[in-house]
């Protein structure tokens, strides 16, 4: 069982006063913080072993090159891929997002084909399928929301043999909620699609194994998993994978270059152009071993214990409306919400004041919020090093806040 007081000691941006009150961190939706293991391998890279990868023969090339290719293969024990040559590094869930669309997209969508995704996806998993559905000549189509979750009955509706492309996330960003992504895995190759999974939401809290999800593409973020920032991973089927064409081009991602013409390398590596993010890279590993000692199943555990404490003391503020599915069991450790009338701008402002860091805004979810018929919502998202008195916390700052309008001193 996790022990949040112990473990917050790793983090020592935890420890400071914001406003004059201890900093109670609940953006863990946006990025998380970073442990001292993770910040101490990043330090140690750049102080013994900074150096490019893949092309020297000397120690300190060597060195690095071990460390970034060894943090592949935690990332392929991470997900459960079959094989590195399935895990490629990228910039975050966004690029991986946008090489699917790029480069299977443009492979396989002719006109009339259709892309389907939902109403609750985050601006990365819509736009690129925009794009490519304009390029392409192609319809976009979205499954609907029922009760806070995914409409699986809107989902079979959607899917026809036209269906080229599902892409889902595989947890909603605003709403907290946890799509059934091996039915819809199931639902897509059923008529020869391919599921894409947006994992920044599930990766960090849940345990994941591509192959039991019988998912086609994976990505997701190092920063939301106590991760360096600029490091991502996107996996694919090898099978697939090998017939994609690469997004960039340029060094270390060529085999041989004729004047005319070039060759790629093998796989994972033909994607991988340029110099890569190499200390993100092994930091993504230091976080993955991390995560590993504590147990995602831990996490999980942990996070659904304070959003069954956290929820029905939400549930009971006058005013306050949570968005999402409304039962703590079916929810992630995400909470959307907006008070009274306030703009959730005001609301995060005031929360601010109280050391409390919540998120307000469209969440980059802008048709989920329209969907939803508000303008912006607040969101507070906990994670394995927030505690009890955080939550309690925040549900004392938003009472406060409350009278505070409530009076007009503001």
């Amino acid at each position: 069982m996790i022990d949040a007081h112990k473990l917050r000691k790793d983090f020592p941006i935890l420890f400071q006063e914001v406003n004059d009150e201890p900093l109670v961190y609940l953006d863990n939706g946006a990025t998380t913080q970073k442990p001292k293991q993770v910040l101490d391998v990043l330090r140690a890279y750049y102080e013994h072993d900074n150096a490019n990868v893949h092309r020297g023969v000397h120690t300190l090339a060597e060195r690095a090159t071990r460390d970034y290719e060894a943090s592949r293969e935690k990332v392929r024990q991470f997900i459960h891929a079959k094989e590195t040559a399935e895990v490629l590094f990228t910039r975050g869930t966004t690029t991986g997002l946008n090489w699917v669309a790029k480069s299977y997209g443009d492979a396989v969508i002719e006109a009339g084909d259709e892309i389907l995704i939902s109403y609750m996806e985050h601006h990365s998993n819509i736009i690129p399928w925009q794009q490519l559905a304009r390029r392409k000549g192609a319809i976009l189509k979205y499954i609907g929301i029922k009760d806070g979750k995914l409409d699986m009955d809107s989902a079979r509706k959607q899917v026809t043999e036209k269906t080229k492309i599902v892409s889902i996330a595989h947890a909603s960003n605003v709403l907290g909620t946890i799509n059934p992504i091996k039915e819809l895995a199931e639902l897509a190759h059923s008529v020869g699609a391919v599921i894409v999974v947006d994992g920044a939401q599930s990766a960090p809290h849940t345990k994941i194994d591509v192959q039991e999800l019988d998912c086609d593409f994976f990505a997701f973020s190092g920063h939301k998993m106590c991760g360096p920032t600029g490091i991502g991973v996107l996996y694919g089927r090898r099978e697939l994978l090998e017939n994609m064409e690469p997004v960039e081009f340029g060094g270390e991602m060529i085999d041989f270059v004729y004047l005319q013409d070039s060759t790629w390398k093998e796989l994972p590596w033909k994607f991988e152009a340029g110099t890569p993010n190499i200390a993100g890279a092994i930091g993504l590993g230091a976080a993955i071993d991390y995560l590993n000692d504590i147990g995602l199943e831990n996490i999980h555990a942990y996070e659904q214990e304070l959003v069954e404490y956290v929820f029905p003391k939400l549930q009971a503020i006058e005013g306050l409306t949570i968005y999402g599915p409304q039962d703590p069991k079916e929810h992630t450790a995400v909470i959307a919400f907006n008070l009274d009338k306030l703009h959730p701008h005001d609301v995060a402002t005031a929360l601010d004041m109280e050391g409390v860091a919540v998120r307000a805004g469209h969440h980059c979810a802008q048709p989920l919020i329209d969907y939803l018929e508000v303008p912006a919502t607040a969101r507070a998202s906990f994670y394995f090093y927030n505690t009890k008195e955080d939550a309690d916390k925040l549900v004392d700052a938003l009472y406060k806040t409350k009278e505070f309008f409530s009076n007009g001193t503001i």
